[in-house]
């Protein structure tokens, strides 16, 4: 990814340079660091398989 293209992270919606994209959406390296630290048991893990299964809506929308 070019270093002065920034995008919005479709976990935290924020605006950013770094990070990961997966079928066409954007995942910035916060986001992603997050993601695979946490454990199945932790309160946040609901959040971010609803997000994550954003991507697989848009892509077989």
């Amino acid at each position: 990814m070019e270093q002065d293209e920034a995008k919005a992270c479709i976990v935290c919606g924020e605006r950013k340079q770094e990070g990961i994209t997966v079928v066409n959406e954007f995942i910035c390296h916060s986001c992603e660091s997050e993601i695979v630290h946490t454990k199945v048991e932790d309160e946040r893990y609901p959040f971010f398989v609803r997000r994550l299964r954003q991507i697989w809506v848009r892509f077989h929308a």
